[in-house]
């Protein structure tokens, strides 16, 4: 119920900055603003509710629907879970705000570094479980992280637009440390389970 609760309000916020940019440029992360204001701390979390387009909102609410659902019926209380989406959230965001307080031309959006936490959490417990890209085609977890990562590496190097792709790398790091500190057992199982893949 988590799960389905924040992709409702995300998708009714993007919604709203869709047809509102006032909105959006309220909501979405700005650090040059905030710097200079020494305030509009929100930011750090209001930026996973709004995002650049529906293609982008569709990615990370199929993603966040795929591996959040689980985790959170499967691995974590209620409590750790949230606390782990809305603390990836701000810390994932953390080392952008850093990097543009100078640029008055950046602004991001979008729920990549939560969702990415919460990707990379569930991969450490099932690497061989199957998500369906276009509800068609079966991908292994863990090719799928992959995958992710390295659009979200390629992304952060060459796109121009509002969608914080720099903290996908950061929202995964965050997510494993996270797992690892609050199921330390999550290494073994996904040693124990990289070693015995399912087509062998």
């Amino acid at each position: 119920m988590i799960t389905i609760s924040i992709i409702v309000l995300t998708v009714i916020i993007s919604l709203w900055g869709f047809r509102d940019h006032s909105v959006f440029n309220r909501l979405c992360l700005y650090p040059y603003e905030m710097a200079a204001a020494g305030s509009g701390y929100f930011r750090f979390v209001s930026v996973g509710f709004v995002h650049a387009d529906w293609g982008h909102l569709l990615f990370n609410m199929l993603t966040l629907w795929f591996f959040g659902s689980v985790l959170e019926q499967q691995v974590f209380s209620e409590v750790q879970y949230v606390l782990l989406y809305f603390s990836a959230m701000v810390l994932s965001s953390a080392p952008e705000y850093r990097k543009q307080q100078q640029n008055p031309g950046y602004r991001a959006c979008g729920a990549s570094g939560a969702v990415s936490a919460v990707l990379f959490s569930l991969v450490l417990f099932q690497p061989w479980g199957v998500v369906y890209i276009k509800f068609i085609i079966p991908v292994y977890f863990v090719l799928f992280a992959v995958f992710y990562m390295l659009y979200s590496w390629y992304q952060s190097r060459n796109a121009s637009d509002n969608i914080a792709h720099g903290v996908h790398l950061w929202g995964a790091l965050y997510g494993i440390a996270y797992t690892l500190i609050v199921k330390p057992e999550s290494f073994s199982i996904f040693l124990d389970k990289i070693r015995r893949p399912p087509f062998l």
